[in-house]
């Protein structure tokens, strides 16, 4: 075993994840940084800048870059929002769309190479201990800055 901490361990494994990503979403014109927008859109929907910074968790001027470079690749389109005039909706471009099924596959293929020597409860244990591990992050963060 390592003499790493737990927090050296998930930062290992979140920057190795990102790489790999990168490597995985590359030939689709994709970057590990689209993930969380693109999950959140594979399914069609549209959303909101405020829904997605929620989904991803990230800071808003984050993702309003994020959704700017996106915007610039012609990943997603913004739209007006129909019940608020002032704001927008973003979703992914038809292109992108028409491959929503490959580049669903290859999040999915990359996600199953990553899990592969873990069983499905070790899949399972390992997911909720990271939800607890986020949320007590996040109660952490919320008592130092709130």
């Amino acid at each position: 075993m390592s003499d790493r901490t737990i927090g050296e361990n998930v930062n290992r494994a979140a920057r190795l994840f990102r790489r790999l990503a990168d490597q995985r979403l590359a030939p689709l014109g994709l970057s590990a940084g689209y993930l969380p927008v693109l999950t959140a859109l594979l399914d069609g929907r549209a959303m909101s800048q405020k829904a997605l910074t929620e989904h991803a968790g990230i800071e808003q001027p984050t993702m309003a870059a994020t959704l700017g470079r996106m915007e610039r690749d012609g990943i997603i389109e913004r739209q007006p929002d129909p019940a608020d005039k002032r704001s927008a909706r973003f979703s992914l471009t038809a292109p992108i769309r028409a491959r929503a099924t490959q580049i669903a596959a290859a999040i999915h293929d990359m996600n199953a190479e990553v899990l592969t020597n873990l069983s499905a409860g070790d899949v399972e244990v390992l997911r909720l201990s990271l939800s607890i591990i986020a949320a007590a992050i996040e109660t952490a963060l919320e008592g130092r800055t709130g």
